[in-house]
């Protein structure tokens, strides 16, 4: 007993020095970690309404519909963090709205008129900054870099976070009743505009977080810490509210434990990140009420 009451201090030192010293010893993880977490608090419950819109595959389309707008912002600005944010948003917000003119217009559906732009958008965006900037600039831009983020960065992220956890707080009752019932929303507002105006207030809250977090998570992996989290808390909870609580800590939670095994691993912040949002996401496969285990398991003592 003796032995072990000695060796707990050293357990307990050694257990700060990987999980706590990193962020308290270097700027830079604070400055990530603080990004992460706000990210985390208002892109994982838009990921969330995305999943009960059956509109899953939206985000990953509009996170490369950015990038056109991201490289003009370069070419003529640099690394301005601003120009490359507006030209973004603009991007984004163009991309979704030529989208639906086009499934208004023709034969196309809306899915299939997104997929066509967005793919299109990418080999743009691609193209002009490959033009314009370094290999280096390009895998920045695409993939991003937490440890990297600056004051200025960190008060675009924690900026679109607050104005985007208001505006969801402020438009949750008509996304909620967008998502279940969409026709009477439309027969109970003035001029029949009550859908379409939350559809595209939505829509820009995506393309404002998905902007907000190209810079720590790049346009490719911005969607990751949106849909991941969100997915996987639908295994877990059965009501949206619990979802929403849900989606934000699993999302805290990778980011926190990414950026601590890109600290040590010496990996890219992003993937990291994203890669164990993936973790959780699997775990919750497995584990959680509406996974494969429980499942088996109740099958099992039923027909028992």
């Amino acid at each position: 007993m003796d032995a072990f009451l000695n060796i707990f201090p050293s357990i307990y030192q050694e257990a700060c020095n990987l999980l706590i010293a990193p962020f308290a010893e270097f700027a830079f993880m604070r400055r990530a970690l603080v990004a992460t977490l706000a990210l985390s608090l208002s892109a994982a419950p838009l990921g969330v309404f995305l999943t009960l819109r059956r509109m899953s595959l939206l985000g990953d389309a509009l996170s490369h519909a950015v990038l056109p707008g991201v490289a003009i912002g370069f070419m003529f600005f640099g690394l301005s963090l601003t120009a490359m944010a507006a030209g973004g948003v603009i991007s984004g917000l163009l991309v979704a709205a030529t989208a639906g003119l086009i499934s208004r217009s023709t034969a196309l559906k809306e899915d299939a008129s997104l997929a066509a732009l967005y793919l299109s958008a990418l080999a743009l965006g691609v193209m002009l900054i490959s033009r314009q900037g370094t290999q280096l600039d390009l895998l920045h831009i695409l993939f991003g870099s937490a440890l990297g983020v600056d004051a200025q960065g960190l008060y675009l992220v924690a900026g679109v976070a607050s104005v985007s956890v208001l505006a969801l707080a402020g438009l949750y009752r008509g996304l909620v009743l967008e998502g279940f019932d969409p026709v009477f929303l439309n027969a109970a507002s003035r001029r029949g505009w009550g859908t379409w105006v939350w559809q595209q207030s939505f829509l820009m809250l995506v393309v404002i977080n998905l902007v907000a977090g190209f810079q720590t998570l790049g346009t490719l992996m911005a969607v990751g810490l949106m849909m991941l989290p969100a997915v996987s808390a639908r295994l877990w909870h059965d009501t949206l509210p619990a979802q929403l609580v849900n989606a934000s800590l699993q999302a805290m939670l990778a980011g926190w434990s990414g950026l601590l095994l890109s600290y040590h691993l010496d990996t890219p912040s992003g993937p990291t990140i994203i890669g164990c949002a993936g973790a959780l996401y699997f775990t919750s496969l497995l584990m959680a009420p509406g996974g494969w285990l429980p499942r088996v398991w109740f099958k099992t003592h039923r027909v028992a």
